[in-house]
């Protein structure tokens, strides 16, 4: 594909690598010389020191040729402008922008479906954009999933209901697995489930070195591992971990900027008959409590009238005496989601020391997550890399439906359709297999609205969905399966 990206700041270096690393040709457009200077020397692609928001400036820079323009300028307005400027000229081109104010954000997808009747699927997208990413939104939605599964990181669920889910879970000392091959997992538990990737302490460096597992691969004491199974399945593999899972009663939430009102609506008001009773189980509503603190007095008073039942403090988190006050150290999960998130990591570090049980934390991005758990920490969220994750998968087409990256953003969970054209649609698994490259996780035939865990001797058809994991950025293997 040919992409402009209007913007060079930290996402739009970050999303330029990626599809770099896919082989994409890459455009980026940004209004500071400085800034430009600086790319030219990290990227081998064309940057140009123009306006973006001027369609003369494109057309020069060739936009007439591009695929797909991304706007991730500071500027929302800038990112919205533009992409109805180049939509007005090219329709065809796809058109994504980030956008940070919530006032402005819509779900296209939605909206589109909301409006389907309407206009009978023939008008154009809301201001001319395919796409719209809110980095907020995105971060948030993240936290709230992490939190419904009692605070385990990188999880990731398929189905309409969730049916199946992908889960990074910890082995622990006491777990059956310490010491055991994979291929020697399956008289342990009659549950069906794979083994997605392994996570393994490196003892020079301390860091998590990520690879994809065969049958020969053995788990030890403090890997960390993904596994796919059905949902109601979890809390045995949990069990088989050596993890227990208490009942979340008490929270707290430092931060009710926009990540945090959002991740608290969720909680709170909108899924407070699902989520809550998975959060607190079915005790007594007395036993129940949420405490929201921040810095910021009229963020506060907005956070008072807005969620009557939460106790709100005005306050700064690092302060002792607050701590114990608020009795902060008794909580079961605590959420970090301010806009610092170096302060998030130490705040959520300090806490766990005094005997808070887990934490979610907000940080930049993927690379931090190593820097995370050597803290203690149990879920980092990288909100920028969230955010390019979504960026990613509106930009692989139809046959593409969604990209997730696992491990810190090692490997990519990718859905993508079987094509007609796909040297592997007549073949079973076990004759494609490449292991250490990719692994099929999950199939769902044509007209069905289940997956199913695949088989050696599953036999693949065109049209088939399929759930891979791969390394991240290895465009060769997804074009296997989807050209």
């Amino acid at each position: 594909m040919n992409i402009m990206i209007i913007g060079a700041g930290f996402t739009g270096v970050q999303l330029a690598k990626r599809l770099l690393n896919e082989k994409n040709t890459v455009t980026i457009i940004d209004n500071n010389e400085e800034t430009v200077e600086n790319v030219k020397s990290q990227l081998d692609c064309d940057v140009f020191a123009v306006d973006g928001n001027n369609l003369d400036n494109l057309e020069e820079h060739g936009i007439e040729k591009q695929d797909a323009l991304v706007t991730v300028t500071d500027n929302d307005e800038v990112n919205m402008i533009t992409c109805s400027l180049v939509d007005a000229v090219y329709p065809n081109i796809l058109k994504i922008a980030r956008v940070r104010n919530y006032a402005y954000y819509v779900n296209t997808n939605d909206a589109a479906k909301h409006h389907a009747d309407t206009f009978k699927g023939n008008h154009r997208p809301l201001y001319g954009i395919d796409f719209m990413v809110h980095p907020d939104v995105e971060a948030a939605e993240a936290i709230v999933k992490a939190v419904e599964h009692g605070a385990i990181s990188d999880i990731v669920d398929f189905g309409e209901n969730g049916d199946f889910e992908i889960t990074s879970l910890q082995v622990e000392k006491e777990s059956k697995l310490d010491g055991t091959a994979l291929k020697n997992i399956r008289t342990l538990t009659d549950k069906k489930f794979i083994v997605v990737y392994q996570e393994t302490k490196d003892k020079e460096t301390d860091n998590m070195i990520s690879a994809l597992p065969s049958g020969e691969t053995i788990l030890h004491a403090g890997d960390r591992i993904g596994i796919i199974t059905a949902k109601e399945n979890v809390g045995d593999l949990l069990e088989l971990c050596g993890i227990q899972v208490d009942v979340i009663k008490k929270i707290c939430l430092c931060g009710i900027g926009r990540v945090g009102t959002i991740v608290a609506e969720r909680i709170i008001e909108k899924d407070r008959n699902s989520v809550i009773n998975k959060l607190f189980g079915r005790e007594k509503k007395s036993n129940q409590s949420i405490t929201i603190i921040d810095t910021d007095y009229e963020l506060c008073e907005a956070a008072k009238n807005k969620f009557p039942s939460a106790n709100v403090v005005h306050a700064d988190i690092t302060d002792d005496n607050i701590i114990e006050e608020e009795r902060l150290d008794k909580c079961n999960l605590l959420i970090c989601a301010t806009h610092n998130h170096e302060l998030n990591m130490v705040i959520s570090a300090y806490l766990e020391s005094l005997g808070v049980e887990k934490s979610i934390v907000l940080v930049n991005q993927s690379q931090y997550g190593n820097i995370a758990r050597r803290l203690g920490i149990e879920v980092a969220i990288p909100m920028r890399d969230t955010l390019v994750d979504s960026i990613i998968s509106h930009l692989h087409g139809k046959s593409v439906k969604g990209i997730h990256t696992v491990s810190n953003g090692e490997f990519e969970i990718i859905e993508c359709d079987l094509s007609s054209t796909s040297k592997f649609a007549g073949q079973q698994l076990k004759d494609i297999a490449n292991p250490g490259q990719y692994l099929v996780l999950l199939i769902k035939k044509p007209g069905s609205k289940n997956y199913e865990l695949p088989q050696g001797n599953t036999v693949l058809a065109s049209g088939d969905h399929l759930v891979i994991i791969q390394k991240t950025g290895d465009k060769k293997v997804l074009e296997k399966f989807s050209k």
